[in-house]
């Protein structure tokens, strides 16, 4: 209650003088700031993260008025502050925005004009935020672009690096490409990250900033996932999200049929390449076309 009476707008006394008044500590007093600024943030991190899977284009103006369109009054300071804390930026070209770690060797983009038409010839990995009915936890997938198939996944409460090595380490159990796509983030430039690969003979493709068209499969993938799993339920924890997860990417690999496979599976495709490599979807028409 006494909190409470604590006013920053205050001309006259100031927040220190305030709470020597009411007997309080600034520690405290900052704590519960810090709380309830993340309750409030809850609303429009939700919103933001569905604006983003649906237009990815959007800067932080655009992003703004849509959050006012669903009845959040928010500033475009705090629109910016929090596409920062979910790692959204719009997909065009524009300012400097990432910064990779500094000491990690980034690859050059080796998938512009290539042609990919069979299994096992390119995989991508990428990081992307799913939501709980509280916070945000985080998931990390590599996909076989010709199939579309998720060789692997995994989740975590925090960006570290462990659980993308986990889920890289389990799809190269199954098998090895030519090509191992990712952006540049600091957990796929990684010495860690990047010397299973290279140890695997594997070579390494980096998009370039601000293009997330680079690693297209991998982003149509999220959207699916999240508007066909993530946004029709509120999960309470991360070990119901984890059973909920794993049981999609059991659907989507091998019951969801897609269009541009010739509405055939994923699992399909991807192994029946394993012996007839001719017989893949039209990817090299889907990627021409977006490029």
């Amino acid at each position: 209650m006494r909190r409470k009476l604590v006013d920053p707008s205050d001309a006259t006394l100031t927040v220190t003088r305030q709470l020597a008044l009411l007997g309080l500590s600034y520690s405290s007093y900052r704590y519960a700031s810090k709380s309830s600024r993340a309750a409030l943030d809850e609303q429009p991190l939700r919103l933001l993260d569905e604006i983003y899977t649906d237009c990815p284009f959007y800067g932080s103006r655009k992003m703004q008025f849509e959050l006012k369109a669903k009845g959040c009054r928010i500033g475009r300071r705090r629109v910016i502050r929090l596409m920062r804390k979910l790692g959204l930026y719009a997909i065009y070209p524009g300012p400097k925005t990432t910064v990779p770690c500094p000491e990690h060797k980034i690859y050059r983009y080796l998938l512009r004009g290539r042609k990919i038409d069979k299994i096992d010839d390119v995989w991508s990995s990428d990081i992307t935020y799913i939501r709980l009915a509280s916070g945000f936890i985080y998931l990390t997938a590599v996909i076989d672009w010709a199939s579309r198939y998720v060789l692997s996944w995994s989740l975590s409460n925090t960006m570290d690096q462990a659980f993308c090595i986990d889920a890289l380490r389990r799809s190269l159990d199954k098998g090895r490409p030519e090509i191992f796509n990712t952006d540049q983030g600091s957990q796929f430039t990684s010495v860690a990250y990047t010397s299973i690969l290279l140890d695997a003979s594997v070579q390494i493709s980096m998009d370039g900033r601000g293009r997330a068209l680079d690693n297209i499969f991998v982003e149509r993938f999220w959207r699916s996932i999240k508007y066909e799993l993530v946004y029709l339920n509120d999960f309470s924890s991360m070990a119901e999200a984890s059973n909920a997860i794993g049981k999609y990417i059991d659907f989507y690999n091998n019951r969801r049929p897609h269009q541009a496979l010739d509405y055939r599976t994923p699992a399909e495709v991807y192994f029946a390449g394993k012996t007839k490599p001719e017989q893949t979807g039209r990817v090299s028409d889907t990627l021409s076309a977006t490029r």
